[in-house]
Protein backbone atom coordinates (compact mmCIF):
# COMPACT_ATOMS: atom_id res chain seq x y z
CA UNK A 1 0.00 0.00 0.00
CA UNK A 2 1.78 3.16 -0.98
CA UNK A 3 1.61 6.64 1.15
CA UNK A 4 -1.23 7.95 -1.63
CA UNK A 5 -3.43 5.17 -0.58
CA UNK A 6 -3.01 5.59 3.42
CA UNK A 7 -3.31 9.58 3.07
CA UNK A 8 -7.21 9.00 1.15
CA UNK A 9 -8.22 6.27 3.34
CA UNK A 10 -7.01 8.72 6.56
CA UNK A 11 -9.49 11.14 4.82
CA UNK A 12 -12.08 9.15 3.82
CA UNK A 13 -11.85 8.44 7.76
CA UNK A 14 -11.98 11.40 9.01
CA UNK A 15 -14.59 12.47 6.74
CA UNK A 16 -16.90 9.84 8.23
CA UNK A 17 -15.67 10.08 11.63
CA UNK A 18 -16.62 14.15 11.36
CA UNK A 19 -20.27 13.05 9.77
CA UNK A 20 -20.88 10.35 13.18
CA UNK A 21 -20.26 13.67 15.88
CA UNK A 22 -22.62 15.60 13.45
CA UNK A 23 -25.43 12.19 13.57
CA UNK A 24 -24.53 12.76 17.79
CA UNK A 25 -25.18 15.96 17.89
CA UNK A 26 -28.36 16.10 15.88
CA UNK A 27 -29.61 12.64 17.98
CA UNK A 28 -28.98 14.50 21.10
CA UNK A 29 -30.70 17.42 20.06
CA UNK A 30 -34.12 14.92 20.09
CA UNK A 31 -33.72 14.80 23.93
CA UNK A 32 -35.98 17.35 25.19
CA UNK A 33 -39.10 15.08 23.38
CA UNK A 34 -38.20 12.40 25.77
CA UNK A 35 -37.58 14.08 28.65
CA UNK A 36 -40.56 16.21 28.55
CA UNK A 37 -42.43 12.89 28.40
CA UNK A 38 -41.00 10.62 31.02
CA UNK A 39 -41.57 14.06 33.42
CA UNK A 40 -45.10 14.38 32.61
CA UNK A 41 -44.94 10.91 33.96
CA UNK A 42 -43.86 11.85 37.22
CA UNK A 43 -40.11 10.68 36.81
CA UNK A 44 -37.60 13.50 38.21
CA UNK A 45 -34.73 14.86 36.59
CA UNK A 46 -32.18 12.30 38.17
CA UNK A 47 -34.45 9.24 37.77
CA UNK A 48 -34.68 9.98 33.76
CA UNK A 49 -30.71 9.99 33.74
CA UNK A 50 -30.67 6.66 35.46
CA UNK A 51 -33.44 5.00 33.29
CA UNK A 52 -31.17 6.76 30.31
CA UNK A 53 -28.24 5.44 31.46
CA UNK A 54 -29.08 1.84 32.82
CA UNK A 55 -30.87 0.48 30.21
CA UNK A 56 -27.73 2.31 27.42
CA UNK A 57 -25.56 0.33 29.59
CA UNK A 58 -27.68 -2.75 28.60
CA UNK A 59 -27.62 -2.05 25.12
CA UNK A 60 -24.05 -1.25 25.27
CA UNK A 61 -23.15 -4.83 26.40
CA UNK A 62 -25.19 -6.65 24.26
CA UNK A 63 -23.48 -4.38 21.43
CA UNK A 64 -20.60 -5.81 23.16
CA UNK A 65 -21.41 -9.21 23.43
CA UNK A 66 -22.41 -9.59 19.13
CA UNK A 67 -19.33 -7.17 18.48
CA UNK A 68 -16.38 -8.86 20.23
CA UNK A 69 -17.15 -10.96 23.36
CA UNK A 70 -13.13 -10.12 24.35
CA UNK A 71 -13.75 -6.41 24.57
CA UNK A 72 -15.73 -7.70 28.52
CA UNK A 73 -11.82 -8.11 29.28
CA UNK A 74 -9.96 -4.77 30.35
CA UNK A 75 -7.04 -4.62 32.26
CA UNK A 76 -7.54 -3.63 36.14
CA UNK A 77 -4.92 -1.08 36.15
CA UNK A 78 -7.53 0.97 32.98
CA UNK A 79 -10.25 0.72 35.69
CA UNK A 80 -10.01 4.15 36.84
CA UNK A 81 -9.95 5.51 33.15
CA UNK A 82 -13.77 4.53 32.64
CA UNK A 83 -14.51 5.25 36.47
CA UNK A 84 -13.25 8.75 35.19
CA UNK A 85 -15.48 8.21 32.04
CA UNK A 86 -18.58 7.03 33.55
CA UNK A 87 -18.64 8.68 37.37
CA UNK A 88 -16.62 12.12 36.43
CA UNK A 89 -17.73 12.79 32.66
CA UNK A 90 -21.52 11.25 32.18
CA UNK A 91 -22.84 10.95 35.65
CA UNK A 92 -21.35 14.15 36.94
CA UNK A 93 -21.80 16.71 34.15
CA UNK A 94 -25.19 15.11 33.74
CA UNK A 95 -25.78 15.58 37.66
CA UNK A 96 -24.70 18.83 37.58
CA UNK A 97 -26.55 20.40 34.56
CA UNK A 98 -30.02 19.39 36.05
CA UNK A 99 -29.07 20.73 39.24
CA UNK A 100 -27.94 23.87 37.46
CA UNK A 101 -31.70 23.80 35.99
CA UNK A 102 -33.13 24.04 39.25
CA UNK A 103 -30.99 27.28 40.44
CA UNK A 104 -31.27 28.95 37.19
CA UNK A 105 -33.14 29.34 33.84
CA UNK A 106 -33.17 26.42 31.41
CA UNK A 107 -31.52 29.17 29.19
CA UNK A 108 -28.44 29.93 31.50
CA UNK A 109 -27.73 26.29 32.11
CA UNK A 110 -27.41 25.41 28.83
CA UNK A 111 -24.97 28.19 28.06
CA UNK A 112 -22.88 26.88 30.81
CA UNK A 113 -23.26 23.90 29.72
CA UNK A 114 -21.88 24.47 26.37
CA UNK A 115 -18.68 25.87 27.55
CA UNK A 116 -17.40 22.47 27.09
CA UNK A 117 -15.70 23.13 23.72
CA UNK A 118 -13.67 25.90 25.48
CA UNK A 119 -12.40 23.02 28.16
CA UNK A 120 -12.48 20.29 25.36
CA UNK A 121 -10.02 23.00 23.78
CA UNK A 122 -7.23 23.76 27.29
CA UNK A 123 -7.49 20.21 27.64
CA UNK A 124 -6.56 18.86 23.83
CA UNK A 125 -3.92 21.42 24.32
CA UNK A 126 -2.49 20.27 27.64
CA UNK A 127 -2.76 16.54 27.50
CA UNK A 128 -2.72 16.04 23.46
CA UNK A 129 -0.41 18.90 22.80
CA UNK A 130 -2.95 20.02 20.14
CA UNK A 131 -2.34 23.63 18.22
CA UNK A 132 -4.39 26.53 19.20
CA UNK A 133 -5.30 27.53 15.68
CA UNK A 134 -6.64 31.10 14.00
CA UNK A 135 -9.76 29.11 12.80
CA UNK A 136 -9.75 26.53 15.47
CA UNK A 137 -10.18 29.56 17.71
CA UNK A 138 -12.85 31.24 15.02
CA UNK A 139 -14.79 28.13 15.06
CA UNK A 140 -15.01 28.00 18.82
CA UNK A 141 -16.32 31.69 18.86
CA UNK A 142 -18.86 30.73 16.71
CA UNK A 143 -20.03 28.04 18.11
CA UNK A 144 -20.34 29.35 21.76
CA UNK A 145 -22.06 32.53 20.09
CA UNK A 146 -24.49 30.85 18.07
CA UNK A 147 -25.34 28.39 21.58
CA UNK A 148 -25.80 31.27 23.35
CA UNK A 149 -28.24 33.27 20.86
CA UNK A 150 -30.10 29.77 20.81
CA UNK A 151 -30.13 29.10 24.15
CA UNK A 152 -31.20 32.58 24.69
CA UNK A 153 -29.59 35.18 26.26
CA UNK A 154 -30.29 35.20 30.30
CA UNK A 155 -30.38 38.93 32.50
CA UNK A 156 -31.16 37.40 35.55
CA UNK A 157 -28.72 37.48 38.23
CA UNK A 158 -26.45 34.29 39.25
CA UNK A 159 -25.13 33.07 42.80
CA UNK A 160 -21.43 31.74 42.55
CA UNK A 161 -22.60 28.69 43.58
CA UNK A 162 -25.14 28.67 40.38
CA UNK A 163 -21.89 29.58 37.93
CA UNK A 164 -19.73 26.41 39.48
CA UNK A 165 -22.36 23.93 39.11
CA UNK A 166 -23.10 25.20 35.29
CA UNK A 167 -19.45 25.28 34.37
CA UNK A 168 -19.17 21.70 36.03
CA UNK A 169 -21.23 20.25 33.68
CA UNK A 170 -19.43 21.98 30.93
CA UNK A 171 -16.42 21.00 31.84
CA UNK A 172 -18.20 16.83 32.77
CA UNK A 173 -19.34 17.27 29.22
CA UNK A 174 -15.85 18.10 27.65
CA UNK A 175 -13.95 15.14 29.52
CA UNK A 176 -15.82 12.78 27.83
CA UNK A 177 -13.70 13.83 24.78
CA UNK A 178 -10.64 13.59 26.69
CA UNK A 179 -11.05 10.29 28.42
CA UNK A 180 -12.67 8.77 25.53
CA UNK A 181 -9.57 9.61 23.22
CA UNK A 182 -7.33 8.27 25.86
CA UNK A 183 -9.76 5.10 25.91
CA UNK A 184 -9.64 4.58 22.30
CA UNK A 185 -6.05 3.95 22.27
CA UNK A 186 -6.54 0.90 24.03
CA UNK A 187 -10.23 -0.76 23.60
CA UNK A 188 -13.15 -0.36 20.53
CA UNK A 189 -15.76 1.77 20.67
CA UNK A 190 -17.91 -1.12 21.69
CA UNK A 191 -15.92 -1.51 25.12
CA UNK A 192 -15.21 2.27 26.17
CA UNK A 193 -19.30 2.34 25.49
CA UNK A 194 -19.86 -0.49 27.53
CA UNK A 195 -17.82 0.08 30.53
CA UNK A 196 -18.53 3.92 30.60
CA UNK A 197 -22.00 3.28 30.79
CA UNK A 198 -21.89 0.65 33.30
CA UNK A 199 -19.81 2.74 35.29
CA UNK A 200 -22.30 5.60 34.77
CA UNK A 201 -25.30 3.36 35.56
CA UNK A 202 -24.47 2.00 39.01
CA UNK A 203 -23.31 5.67 40.12
CA UNK A 204 -27.22 7.09 38.96
CA UNK A 205 -28.57 3.89 41.09
CA UNK A 206 -27.19 5.07 44.17
CA UNK A 207 -28.36 8.77 43.67
CA UNK A 208 -31.68 8.00 41.95
CA UNK A 209 -34.48 6.64 44.81
CA UNK A 210 -34.35 3.56 43.21
CA UNK A 211 -37.39 2.57 45.36
CA UNK A 212 -39.91 5.80 44.73
CA UNK A 213 -38.57 5.11 41.26
CA UNK A 214 -40.10 1.28 40.87
CA UNK A 215 -42.98 2.77 43.11
CA UNK A 216 -43.69 5.33 40.06
CA UNK A 217 -43.27 2.35 37.15
CA UNK A 218 -45.63 -0.05 39.80
CA UNK A 219 -48.14 3.22 39.32
CA UNK A 220 -48.61 3.95 36.16
CA UNK A 221 -51.50 2.63 33.88
CA UNK A 222 -49.73 1.24 30.93
CA UNK A 223 -46.67 -0.47 32.26
CA UNK A 224 -45.20 -1.98 29.24
CA UNK A 225 -45.78 1.37 26.73
CA UNK A 226 -43.61 3.27 29.50
CA UNK A 227 -40.87 0.31 29.51
CA UNK A 228 -40.78 0.13 25.58
CA UNK A 229 -40.74 4.72 25.63
CA UNK A 230 -38.21 4.15 28.21
CA UNK A 231 -36.50 1.64 26.11
CA UNK A 232 -36.38 4.09 23.01
CA UNK A 233 -35.13 6.88 24.97
CA UNK A 234 -32.06 5.39 26.07
CA UNK A 235 -31.25 4.36 22.52
CA UNK A 236 -32.37 7.46 20.59
CA UNK A 237 -30.50 9.87 23.33
CA UNK A 238 -27.57 7.67 24.54
CA UNK A 239 -26.44 4.28 22.73
CA UNK A 240 -27.05 6.02 18.81
CA UNK A 241 -25.22 8.82 19.57
CA UNK A 242 -22.97 8.72 22.72
CA UNK A 243 -21.53 5.61 20.06
CA UNK A 244 -21.23 7.02 16.90
CA UNK A 245 -19.29 9.88 18.82
CA UNK A 246 -17.05 7.92 20.33
CA UNK A 247 -16.20 6.31 17.03
CA UNK A 248 -15.94 9.50 15.16
CA UNK A 249 -13.55 10.34 18.28
CA UNK A 250 -11.34 7.53 16.67
CA UNK A 251 -10.38 9.79 13.68
CA UNK A 252 -11.65 13.57 14.87
CA UNK A 253 -9.62 15.12 16.92
CA UNK A 254 -11.21 15.94 20.39
CA UNK A 255 -11.27 19.34 19.93
CA UNK A 256 -12.95 19.52 16.95
CA UNK A 257 -15.39 17.35 17.90
CA UNK A 258 -16.31 19.35 20.82
CA UNK A 259 -17.22 21.81 18.25
CA UNK A 260 -19.07 19.87 15.57
CA UNK A 261 -21.24 18.66 18.36
CA UNK A 262 -22.27 21.94 19.39
CA UNK A 263 -24.96 21.21 16.34
CA UNK A 264 -27.04 19.92 19.44
CA UNK A 265 -28.85 23.28 20.63
CA UNK A 266 -29.48 23.85 17.06
CA UNK A 267 -31.65 20.51 16.50
CA UNK A 268 -33.00 20.76 19.84
CA UNK A 269 -33.99 24.65 18.57
CA UNK A 270 -35.90 22.66 15.74
CA UNK A 271 -37.23 20.41 17.46
CA UNK A 272 -38.78 22.84 19.13
CA UNK A 273 -40.30 24.40 16.28
CA UNK A 274 -41.56 21.43 14.68
CA UNK A 275 -43.22 19.36 17.64
CA UNK A 276 -43.46 21.74 19.94
CA UNK A 277 -44.65 24.57 18.02
CA UNK A 278 -42.48 26.82 19.61
CA UNK A 279 -41.62 30.02 18.01
CA UNK A 280 -38.49 30.82 16.08
CA UNK A 281 -37.20 34.25 17.03
CA UNK A 282 -34.45 36.29 15.25
CA UNK A 283 -31.73 35.63 17.58
CA UNK A 284 -32.53 31.83 17.71
CA UNK A 285 -32.22 32.33 13.58
CA UNK A 286 -28.72 33.89 14.11
CA UNK A 287 -27.54 31.39 16.60
CA UNK A 288 -28.11 28.54 14.09
CA UNK A 289 -26.30 30.43 11.47
CA UNK A 290 -23.37 30.83 13.58
CA UNK A 291 -23.43 27.30 14.17
CA UNK A 292 -23.75 26.05 11.14
CA UNK A 293 -20.52 28.21 9.73
CA UNK A 294 -18.56 27.08 12.87
CA UNK A 295 -19.04 23.49 11.29
CA UNK A 296 -18.63 24.66 7.94
CA UNK A 297 -15.57 26.73 8.91
CA UNK A 298 -13.78 23.78 10.69
CA UNK A 299 -14.25 21.29 7.89
CA UNK A 300 -13.42 23.78 4.63
CA UNK A 301 -10.08 24.45 6.95
CA UNK A 302 -9.21 20.58 7.51
CA UNK A 303 -10.08 19.95 3.94
CA UNK A 304 -7.28 22.94 2.77
CA UNK A 305 -5.04 21.51 5.12
CA UNK A 306 -5.33 17.54 3.88
CA UNK A 307 -5.20 19.35 0.24
CA UNK A 308 -1.77 20.89 1.40
CA UNK A 309 -0.51 17.79 3.12
CA UNK A 310 -0.89 15.64 -0.56
CA UNK A 311 0.85 18.82 -2.36
CA UNK A 312 3.88 18.31 0.24
CA UNK A 313 3.98 14.90 -0.37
Amino acid sequence: MNTKTIIIEKTDKQRIGTLLIILAGCFWGSMGIFVRKLGAEGFDPIQIVSIRVTLAAVFFCIILLVKDRSGFGISLKNIPLFLGLGFGSILFFTVCYFTAINMMSLSAAAILLYTSPVWIMLMSILFFHEKMTRMKLLALVLAFAGCVLVSGISGEKMTLTGLLVGLGSGIGYGLYSILGTIALRRYSAYTVTAFTFLFAAIGSLIICHPKDMMMKFAGTQDLWKLILFCLLTALITAVIPFLAYTLGLDSVEASRAGILATIEPMVATLFGVFVFSEPLTVLSGMGILLILSAVVLLNLFNGEKRNKEDEVR
